[in-house]
């Protein structure tokens, strides 16, 4: 399986086409497409894998490992980058997050004991 390939598969799974992901991650146009016959750049290939959240080697066919495991190192990064984010909000766009967040972990609770 080639590296498109394998993005295709993502793409299908997100219910997106290629041209609309080049477009989110602000790729030009049939870049993409390319991967049909050539080896993705290394930016291209990490741009697609961070969008997915999957790891280079999968998008490579290196592993069929699809996800990324959390480490101790992606957690830290994880909090500093969401502390970030809260820190540039609003009071009310704060209060209004963890509102959000409140709720969805009540329903993730509620489903688990399902």
């Amino acid at each position: 399986m080639t590296a498109f390939d394998i993005l295709k598969k993502l793409c299908d799974e997100q219910g997106i086409s290629v041209n609309t992901l080049e477009e989110r991650i602000e790729l030009s146009k049939n870049t993409l497409y390319s991967w049909k016959k050539n080896t993705p750049k290394g930016s291209n290939l990490v741009k697609v894998a961070d969008y997915f959240n999957v790891s280079t080697d999968y998008l490579l066919g290196r592993t069929d490992k699809k996800y990324l495991d959390l480490t101790n190192n992606s957690e830290s990064y994880l909090d500093n980058k969401l502390q970030q984010i809260i820190s540039g909000l609003k009071d009310e766009e704060k209060e209004f997050l963890l509102v959000t967040l409140e709720n969805t972990l009540h329903l993730a609770k509620s489903l688990a004991k399902k």
